[in-house]
Protein backbone atom coordinates (compact mmCIF):
# COMPACT_ATOMS: atom_id res chain seq x y z
CA UNK A 1 0.00 0.00 0.00
CA UNK A 2 1.31 3.43 -0.95
CA UNK A 3 2.03 5.66 2.02
CA UNK A 4 -0.07 8.85 2.19
CA UNK A 5 2.91 10.72 3.63
CA UNK A 6 5.83 12.46 1.97
CA UNK A 7 8.62 9.97 1.12
CA UNK A 8 11.15 12.09 3.03
CA UNK A 9 9.43 11.14 6.30
CA UNK A 10 10.89 7.68 5.89
CA UNK A 11 14.41 9.13 5.99
CA UNK A 12 14.06 10.84 9.39
CA UNK A 13 15.35 8.74 12.31
CA UNK A 14 13.13 8.43 15.36
CA UNK A 15 14.58 9.70 18.60
CA UNK A 16 16.04 6.58 20.20
CA UNK A 17 16.48 8.58 23.38
CA UNK A 18 12.75 9.33 23.60
CA UNK A 19 11.95 5.64 23.15
CA UNK A 20 14.28 4.73 26.02
CA UNK A 21 12.81 7.46 28.23
CA UNK A 22 9.45 5.67 28.11
CA UNK A 23 11.07 2.92 30.18
CA UNK A 24 12.19 5.43 32.79
CA UNK A 25 8.64 6.22 33.83
CA UNK A 26 9.20 3.40 36.31
CA UNK A 27 10.71 5.15 39.37
CA UNK A 28 12.84 2.09 40.11
CA UNK A 29 14.77 2.58 36.87
CA UNK A 30 18.01 4.55 37.10
CA UNK A 31 18.37 6.46 33.86
CA UNK A 32 21.57 7.78 32.30
CA UNK A 33 19.71 8.07 28.99
CA UNK A 34 18.23 11.55 28.80
CA UNK A 35 20.01 14.76 27.95
CA UNK A 36 18.07 16.48 30.69
CA UNK A 37 19.16 19.36 32.94
CA UNK A 38 18.69 18.74 36.64
CA UNK A 39 15.27 20.12 37.72
CA UNK A 40 16.69 20.99 41.15
CA UNK A 41 18.09 24.10 39.49
CA UNK A 42 14.95 25.30 37.72
CA UNK A 43 14.33 28.76 39.26
CA UNK A 44 10.64 28.17 39.92
CA UNK A 45 10.11 31.06 42.35
CA UNK A 46 12.04 33.52 40.20
CA UNK A 47 10.11 32.54 37.08
CA UNK A 48 6.80 32.85 38.95
CA UNK A 49 7.70 36.35 40.15
CA UNK A 50 8.87 37.39 36.67
CA UNK A 51 5.64 36.09 35.10
CA UNK A 52 3.53 38.06 37.56
CA UNK A 53 5.60 41.21 37.02
CA UNK A 54 5.20 41.01 33.26
CA UNK A 55 1.45 40.45 33.40
CA UNK A 56 0.95 43.31 35.85
CA UNK A 57 3.15 45.81 34.01
CA UNK A 58 2.61 44.91 30.36
CA UNK A 59 -1.05 45.94 30.12
CA UNK A 60 -1.85 42.95 27.90
CA UNK A 61 0.85 43.59 25.32
CA UNK A 62 2.81 40.54 26.50
CA UNK A 63 -0.08 38.39 25.26
CA UNK A 64 -0.17 39.98 21.79
CA UNK A 65 1.60 38.86 18.61
CA UNK A 66 5.25 39.89 18.49
CA UNK A 67 7.98 40.43 15.93
CA UNK A 68 9.54 37.47 14.16
CA UNK A 69 13.04 38.43 15.29
CA UNK A 70 11.98 38.29 18.94
CA UNK A 71 11.59 40.60 21.92
CA UNK A 72 14.11 43.41 21.38
CA UNK A 73 15.32 43.75 25.01
CA UNK A 74 15.99 39.99 25.18
CA UNK A 75 17.97 40.14 21.94
CA UNK A 76 19.96 43.06 23.35
CA UNK A 77 20.63 41.03 26.51
CA UNK A 78 22.01 38.12 24.46
CA UNK A 79 24.17 40.46 22.36
CA UNK A 80 25.55 42.09 25.52
CA UNK A 81 26.32 38.69 27.03
CA UNK A 82 28.29 37.71 23.91
CA UNK A 83 30.27 40.93 24.35
CA UNK A 84 30.82 40.26 28.05
CA UNK A 85 31.62 36.54 28.03
CA UNK A 86 33.08 36.03 24.54
CA UNK A 87 34.43 39.44 23.57
CA UNK A 88 32.32 39.31 20.42
CA UNK A 89 30.97 42.47 18.82
CA UNK A 90 27.40 41.27 18.25
CA UNK A 91 24.45 43.48 17.36
CA UNK A 92 20.89 42.69 18.51
CA UNK A 93 20.02 42.74 14.79
CA UNK A 94 22.15 39.61 14.47
CA UNK A 95 20.05 37.69 17.02
CA UNK A 96 16.90 35.70 16.20
CA UNK A 97 14.90 34.16 19.07
CA UNK A 98 13.83 30.56 18.40
CA UNK A 99 11.85 27.80 20.09
CA UNK A 100 14.94 26.29 21.67
CA UNK A 101 18.11 25.60 19.74
CA UNK A 102 16.33 22.64 18.14
CA UNK A 103 14.23 25.02 16.05
CA UNK A 104 17.41 26.91 15.24
CA UNK A 105 18.75 23.69 13.69
CA UNK A 106 15.57 23.29 11.67
CA UNK A 107 15.83 26.87 10.39
CA UNK A 108 19.45 26.28 9.40
CA UNK A 109 18.27 23.25 7.44
CA UNK A 110 15.52 25.26 5.73
CA UNK A 111 17.88 28.04 4.72
CA UNK A 112 20.96 26.07 3.66
CA UNK A 113 19.89 22.60 2.48
CA UNK A 114 18.22 21.47 -0.73
CA UNK A 115 17.66 17.79 -1.48
CA UNK A 116 20.95 15.94 -2.07
CA UNK A 117 23.09 18.88 -0.93
CA UNK A 118 26.23 17.86 0.95
CA UNK A 119 26.70 18.76 4.61
CA UNK A 120 29.46 17.73 6.98
CA UNK A 121 28.81 16.70 10.58
CA UNK A 122 30.81 15.23 13.43
CA UNK A 123 31.15 11.46 13.89
CA UNK A 124 29.55 10.73 16.31
CA UNK A 125 27.10 13.56 15.71
CA UNK A 126 24.41 15.28 17.71
CA UNK A 127 21.19 13.29 17.25
CA UNK A 128 18.98 16.40 17.29
CA UNK A 129 20.92 17.86 14.37
CA UNK A 130 20.79 14.60 12.43
CA UNK A 131 17.02 14.52 12.84
CA UNK A 132 16.52 18.20 11.96
CA UNK A 133 18.70 18.09 8.85
CA UNK A 134 17.33 14.74 7.65
CA UNK A 135 14.00 16.40 6.85
CA UNK A 136 15.74 18.24 3.99
CA UNK A 137 17.32 15.04 2.59
CA UNK A 138 20.99 16.04 2.41
CA UNK A 139 23.99 13.84 1.75
CA UNK A 140 25.69 13.52 5.15
CA UNK A 141 29.47 13.36 5.31
CA UNK A 142 30.43 12.46 8.88
CA UNK A 143 33.96 13.40 9.95
CA UNK A 144 35.57 11.52 12.87
CA UNK A 145 36.17 13.20 16.19
CA UNK A 146 39.54 12.86 17.87
CA UNK A 147 40.32 13.60 21.53
CA UNK A 148 40.79 17.32 20.86
CA UNK A 149 38.15 17.89 18.17
CA UNK A 150 37.37 16.98 14.59
CA UNK A 151 39.94 15.26 12.37
CA UNK A 152 40.80 18.34 10.31
CA UNK A 153 42.65 16.36 7.65
CA UNK A 154 39.58 14.25 6.98
CA UNK A 155 37.40 17.37 6.98
CA UNK A 156 39.76 19.01 4.50
CA UNK A 157 39.34 15.99 2.21
CA UNK A 158 35.55 16.30 2.35
CA UNK A 159 35.63 20.05 1.67
CA UNK A 160 38.08 19.57 -1.18
CA UNK A 161 36.07 16.85 -2.94
CA UNK A 162 32.49 18.06 -2.33
CA UNK A 163 30.52 21.29 -2.41
CA UNK A 164 29.71 21.36 1.30
CA UNK A 165 26.96 23.69 2.46
CA UNK A 166 28.21 23.77 6.06
CA UNK A 167 30.00 21.88 8.79
CA UNK A 168 27.95 21.41 11.97
CA UNK A 169 29.81 21.15 15.27
CA UNK A 170 28.97 21.04 18.97
CA UNK A 171 32.32 22.57 19.79
CA UNK A 172 32.12 22.61 23.60
CA UNK A 173 31.36 19.42 25.58
CA UNK A 174 30.05 17.69 22.49
CA UNK A 175 26.89 15.64 22.58
CA UNK A 176 27.35 12.66 22.75
CA UNK A 177 31.13 12.43 23.32
CA UNK A 178 31.68 15.18 25.91
CA UNK A 179 34.89 16.36 24.19
CA UNK A 180 35.82 20.01 23.60
CA UNK A 181 37.93 21.40 20.77
CA UNK A 182 41.38 22.58 21.76
CA UNK A 183 42.65 26.05 20.81
CA UNK A 184 44.97 24.50 18.24
CA UNK A 185 42.14 22.48 16.71
CA UNK A 186 39.90 25.55 16.50
CA UNK A 187 42.60 27.46 14.64
CA UNK A 188 43.19 24.58 12.22
CA UNK A 189 39.45 24.22 11.68
CA UNK A 190 39.06 27.94 10.98
CA UNK A 191 41.89 27.84 8.45
CA UNK A 192 40.31 24.97 6.53
CA UNK A 193 36.81 26.46 6.57
CA UNK A 194 38.19 29.80 5.33
CA UNK A 195 40.08 28.11 2.51
CA UNK A 196 36.94 26.48 1.18
CA UNK A 197 34.48 29.30 1.90
CA UNK A 198 31.91 27.10 3.60
CA UNK A 199 29.78 27.98 6.63
CA UNK A 200 30.39 26.65 10.12
CA UNK A 201 27.37 26.04 12.37
CA UNK A 202 28.64 26.44 15.94
CA UNK A 203 25.97 24.69 18.00
CA UNK A 204 26.83 25.66 21.57
CA UNK A 205 24.08 24.84 24.11
CA UNK A 206 26.56 23.74 26.78
CA UNK A 207 28.90 26.74 26.52
CA UNK A 208 28.10 28.07 30.01
CA UNK A 209 28.50 24.65 31.68
CA UNK A 210 32.31 24.61 31.88
CA UNK A 211 33.43 23.44 35.33
CA UNK A 212 37.09 22.66 34.57
CA UNK A 213 39.81 24.08 32.33
CA UNK A 214 39.84 27.38 30.48
CA UNK A 215 37.09 28.74 28.26
CA UNK A 216 37.91 28.61 24.53
CA UNK A 217 36.98 31.35 22.03
CA UNK A 218 34.02 31.14 19.69
CA UNK A 219 34.77 30.35 16.05
CA UNK A 220 33.18 33.68 15.13
CA UNK A 221 36.43 35.36 16.19
CA UNK A 222 38.18 33.58 13.30
CA UNK A 223 35.36 33.18 10.78
CA UNK A 224 33.22 36.29 11.20
CA UNK A 225 30.07 36.08 9.03
CA UNK A 226 30.84 32.50 8.00
CA UNK A 227 30.10 31.35 11.57
CA UNK A 228 26.47 30.84 12.58
CA UNK A 229 26.12 30.51 16.37
CA UNK A 230 23.28 28.63 18.09
CA UNK A 231 22.51 29.08 21.79
CA UNK A 232 19.91 28.10 24.35
CA UNK A 233 18.46 29.03 27.73
CA UNK A 234 17.40 25.41 28.28
CA UNK A 235 20.56 24.38 30.11
CA UNK A 236 20.98 27.50 32.27
CA UNK A 237 17.36 28.47 33.08
CA UNK A 238 14.75 25.86 32.09
CA UNK A 239 14.09 23.76 28.97
CA UNK A 240 10.32 24.04 29.27
CA UNK A 241 10.49 27.69 28.23
CA UNK A 242 11.69 26.50 24.79
CA UNK A 243 13.78 29.61 24.13
CA UNK A 244 17.03 29.65 22.19
CA UNK A 245 18.58 31.80 19.51
CA UNK A 246 20.61 32.07 16.34
CA UNK A 247 23.42 34.61 16.01
CA UNK A 248 24.32 35.26 12.37
CA UNK A 249 25.30 37.98 9.93
CA UNK A 250 22.59 40.34 8.74
CA UNK A 251 22.60 38.66 5.32
CA UNK A 252 22.08 35.20 6.78
CA UNK A 253 19.63 36.61 9.31
CA UNK A 254 17.37 37.93 6.52
CA UNK A 255 16.96 34.38 5.18
CA UNK A 256 16.47 32.91 8.67
CA UNK A 257 13.73 35.45 9.46
CA UNK A 258 11.80 34.48 6.32
CA UNK A 259 12.10 30.80 7.29
CA UNK A 260 10.97 31.58 10.84
CA UNK A 261 7.95 33.56 9.60
CA UNK A 262 6.89 30.59 7.51
CA UNK A 263 7.35 28.19 10.44
CA UNK A 264 5.52 29.87 13.31
CA UNK A 265 5.61 33.66 12.85
CA UNK A 266 7.45 34.16 16.15
CA UNK A 267 8.40 32.45 19.41
CA UNK A 268 6.22 32.77 22.50
CA UNK A 269 5.99 36.51 23.25
CA UNK A 270 5.01 36.10 26.87
CA UNK A 271 7.82 33.64 27.64
CA UNK A 272 10.36 35.97 26.04
CA UNK A 273 9.28 38.89 28.21
CA UNK A 274 9.07 36.72 31.30
CA UNK A 275 12.57 35.36 30.74
CA UNK A 276 13.96 38.83 30.16
CA UNK A 277 12.37 40.04 33.39
CA UNK A 278 13.89 37.08 35.23
CA UNK A 279 17.34 37.85 33.80
CA UNK A 280 17.04 41.52 34.84
CA UNK A 281 16.11 40.71 38.42
CA UNK A 282 18.37 37.72 39.11
CA UNK A 283 22.11 37.12 38.92
CA UNK A 284 22.37 34.55 36.12
CA UNK A 285 26.10 34.07 36.70
CA UNK A 286 25.46 33.13 40.32
CA UNK A 287 22.76 30.70 39.19
CA UNK A 288 25.06 29.16 36.56
CA UNK A 289 27.81 28.78 39.19
CA UNK A 290 25.47 26.60 41.27
CA UNK A 291 24.72 24.41 38.25
CA UNK A 292 28.40 24.09 37.37
CA UNK A 293 29.35 23.08 40.90
CA UNK A 294 26.63 20.43 41.06
CA UNK A 295 27.40 19.01 37.61
CA UNK A 296 31.11 18.83 38.39
CA UNK A 297 30.33 16.93 41.58
CA UNK A 298 28.02 14.55 39.70
CA UNK A 299 30.58 14.05 36.92
CA UNK A 300 33.27 13.27 39.49
CA UNK A 301 31.00 10.73 41.20
CA UNK A 302 30.23 9.03 37.88
CA UNK A 303 33.90 8.91 36.83
CA UNK A 304 34.92 7.48 40.22
CA UNK A 305 32.17 4.87 39.92
CA UNK A 306 33.24 3.98 36.38
CA UNK A 307 36.82 3.48 37.56
CA UNK A 308 35.65 1.39 40.52
CA UNK A 309 33.04 -0.81 38.84
CA UNK A 310 33.84 -1.09 35.12
CA UNK A 311 36.48 -3.54 33.86
CA UNK A 312 39.67 -1.96 32.49
CA UNK A 313 38.72 -2.92 28.90
CA UNK A 314 36.05 -0.19 28.98
CA UNK A 315 37.35 3.29 28.18
CA UNK A 316 35.57 6.61 28.65
CA UNK A 317 35.98 10.35 28.10
CA UNK A 318 36.67 12.85 30.88
CA UNK A 319 34.71 16.00 30.00
CA UNK A 320 35.56 19.46 31.34
CA UNK A 321 31.91 20.48 31.27
CA UNK A 322 28.53 19.71 29.81
CA UNK A 323 26.38 16.71 30.69
CA UNK A 324 27.78 13.54 29.07
CA UNK A 325 30.44 10.85 29.27
CA UNK A 326 31.09 8.61 26.23
CA UNK A 327 32.18 5.05 26.96
CA UNK A 328 33.64 2.45 24.59
CA UNK A 329 33.07 -1.25 25.22
CA UNK A 330 35.31 -4.15 24.16
CA UNK A 331 34.71 -5.45 20.62
CA UNK A 332 33.02 -8.63 21.86
CA UNK A 333 30.23 -6.71 23.61
CA UNK A 334 27.67 -4.53 21.84
CA UNK A 335 25.91 -1.65 23.53
CA UNK A 336 22.48 -2.88 22.37
CA UNK A 337 23.03 -6.28 23.99
CA UNK A 338 24.23 -4.54 27.13
CA UNK A 339 21.17 -2.25 27.17
CA UNK A 340 18.82 -5.23 26.96
CA UNK A 341 20.47 -6.89 29.96
CA UNK A 342 20.92 -3.64 31.88
CA UNK A 343 17.23 -2.78 31.53
CA UNK A 344 16.45 -6.01 33.36
CA UNK A 345 18.58 -4.64 36.20
CA UNK A 346 16.63 -1.36 35.99
CA UNK A 347 19.37 0.87 34.61
CA UNK A 348 19.40 2.39 31.10
CA UNK A 349 21.66 4.48 28.86
CA UNK A 350 21.79 5.45 25.17
CA UNK A 351 23.69 3.08 22.85
CA UNK A 352 26.02 4.75 20.37
CA UNK A 353 24.38 3.74 17.09
CA UNK A 354 21.82 6.60 16.82
CA UNK A 355 24.68 9.13 16.73
CA UNK A 356 26.14 7.70 13.51
CA UNK A 357 24.60 8.20 10.05
CA UNK A 358 26.94 5.74 8.34
CA UNK A 359 26.92 2.82 10.74
CA UNK A 360 29.09 2.67 13.81
CA UNK A 361 28.68 3.19 17.53
CA UNK A 362 28.01 -0.51 18.07
CA UNK A 363 30.35 -0.59 21.05
CA UNK A 364 29.68 2.90 22.42
CA UNK A 365 27.33 4.23 25.08
CA UNK A 366 26.37 7.74 26.17
CA UNK A 367 26.00 8.32 29.90
CA UNK A 368 24.25 11.43 31.23
CA UNK A 369 25.41 12.59 34.67
CA UNK A 370 23.45 15.85 35.05
CA UNK A 371 19.99 14.46 35.82
CA UNK A 372 20.59 11.82 38.46
CA UNK A 373 20.54 11.79 42.22
CA UNK A 374 24.11 11.48 43.48
CA UNK A 375 23.39 8.24 45.35
CA UNK A 376 21.72 6.73 42.30
CA UNK A 377 24.73 7.65 40.15
CA UNK A 378 26.92 5.30 42.18
CA UNK A 379 24.28 2.56 42.31
CA UNK A 380 23.45 2.78 38.60
CA UNK A 381 27.07 2.52 37.48
CA UNK A 382 27.63 -0.36 39.91
CA UNK A 383 24.69 -2.23 38.32
CA UNK A 384 26.05 -1.56 34.83
CA UNK A 385 29.51 -2.71 35.88
CA UNK A 386 28.14 -6.00 37.24
CA UNK A 387 26.26 -6.68 34.01
CA UNK A 388 29.30 -5.87 31.84
CA UNK A 389 31.55 -8.19 33.87
CA UNK A 390 28.96 -10.98 33.67
CA UNK A 391 28.64 -10.59 29.90
CA UNK A 392 32.42 -10.54 29.39
CA UNK A 393 33.02 -13.56 31.61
Amino acid sequence: MTSPYAPRMGTIPRSFVREILKVTQNPEVISFAGGLPNPRFFPVQGIAEAAADVLIRADGSALQYGTTEGYAPLREYIAQRYRKTEGLDVSPDEILITNGSQQALDLVGKVFIDRQDTIAIERPGYLGAIQAFSVYQPQFHPVPLLEDGVDVDRLADVLRTHRVRFFHTVINFQNPSGISYSIEKRRALAKIVKQHGTFLIEDDPYRELRFEGTAKPSMRHELGDKAVLLGSFSKIVAPGLRLGWVCASRETMAALVVAKQASDLHSNSFCQRMLHQFLLTHDIDEHIALIRAAYKRQKDIMLAALEAHFPPEVTFTRPEGGMFIWATLPERLTAMDLLERAAQEKVVFVPGTPFFVDGGGTHNMRLNFSNADEGRLEEGIARLGRVIKEMLA
